[in-house]
């Protein structure tokens, strides 16, 4: 089969021939169809994300594709079912605090590194290897455009954020990183499971205007200027009642005062959730204040990615038009074309922008 291959950071990917995937138990082999390039994906393969992926692989976090081949405990999948790859691999040897590969991707600790090394092929090529319990059927409208479903990959993240805070319906919600690729998802995504307003911060003013456009009364932009205090009067004070949740997808350049600044607005007993990538590449703490937390009984936690039945969830949603993709903006790009993919998609990283990767060529 043929594959784009990061041979080192700071190379551009090759496309190689390398021999096809075979499934064991537990397993499936599909034909890729249509994989998202995530609009940070020049940083990954630069290094300047530090990701730990080990070269020579095939990146590429999952996609959709056509079941080619099937292991022999498979009894409800079929050769030929259009499906969705999450690229959240769990081990299987642990069901409490499983080690987590995204495959193609990245990973987590030590243990998260052995299961890349078992997984390690993502799919930007012809042919993925994929876990059983990670491929999931897809509805017969899909077959029309699998390309835009491959934007699974990206609602499926702030879904899983929005699951682990508990978004109930009529709700507000703040997202802090309104107007980047994951966090324009999110309001979206919240949006269709019924959060009664989503107050939208960011510095781009043309990516405000399209969250209000598109979305109409119910999303609240709030222009930010840096100034913590003024930022956080901001945002409150758009969102009229208190905020239930706080949903922080910032990327890791942004300084961890916008985070700290977002978070706050949360009401007593509020939840706060932490998806973004902020200090992971060094620089001031989070620091929330320790008796502002304790005093108004506010719940804190991390999120990585999103369990497993998020991705049942994200497909019904978009299923039932409850979230729709039709106005998604897409360009696809042929496996030879993958470095100008990813070029394409760091210049295009804008709200509902989607880069997509085509292996198969069909």
């Amino acid at each position: 089969m043929r594959a784009a291959v990061l041979t080192q950071f700071g190379a551009p990917l090759t496309v190689q021939e390398i021999p096809d995937p075979g499934a064991g138990g537990g397993e499936v082999v599909v034909e890729v169809l249509a994989a998202t390039v995530p609009p940070y994906a020049e940083e990954v393969f630069s290094g300047r994300r530090n990701y730990p992926l080990e070269p020579p692989v095939v990146p590429g976090p999952g996609g959709v594709g056509r079941i080619v081949h099937i292991g022999p405990d498979a009894t409800r999948l079929r050769v030929g079912d259009l499906v969705w790859c999450d690229c959240t691999v769990r081990s299987r040897d642990d069901a409490l605090a499983p080690d987590i590969t995204l495959q193609g991707w990245s990973s987590r600790g030590d243990g998260g590194a052995r299961l890349a090394r078992h997984l390690p092929d993502g799919s930007f090529a012809e042919l993925m290897r994929v876990p059983t319990e990670n491929v999931h059927p897809l509805p017969l409208e899909a077959e029309a455009d699998p390309a835009r479903w491959s934007s699974l990959g990206v609602y499926t993240i702030p879904y899983g954020g929005l699951l682990a805070g508990r978004l109930q319906a009529g709700e507000t919600l703040l997202v802090s990183g309104a107007t980047g690729n994951l966090g324009s998802a999110a309001v979206a995504v919240a949006l269709a499971m019924g959060a009664g307003r989503v107050i939208a911060p960011g510095r781009n003013r043309a990516a405000l205007d399209l969250l209000a456009d598109r979305f109409g009364p119910r999303v609240r932009p709030v222009g930010l200027t840096g100034d913590e205090a003024a930022d956080r009067a901001a945002m409150s004070a758009a969102a009229e009642d208190p905020i239930d949740m706080v949903l922080d997808l910032l990327p890791p350049a942004a300084p961890s005062t916008a985070s700290r600044a977002a978070a706050m607005t949360v009401r007593e007993y509020g939840r706060v959730v932490l998806m973004g990538g902020v200090g992971m590449l060094g620089g001031a703490d989070f620091a929330l204040p320790y008796p502002w937390i304790m005093r108004n009984s506010v719940t804190v936690r991390g999120q990585w990615m999103y369990p497993r039945s998020a991705n049942v969830g994200m497909i019904r949603l978009i299923a039932s038009r409850a979230l729709d993709l039709d106005p998604e903006r897409m360009r696809t790009f042929p496996l030879d074309a993958v470095n100008d993919a990813v070029e394409y998609a760091t210049a295009h990283g804008g709200p509902f922008d989607r880069t997509v990767l085509n292996p198969s060529g069909d």
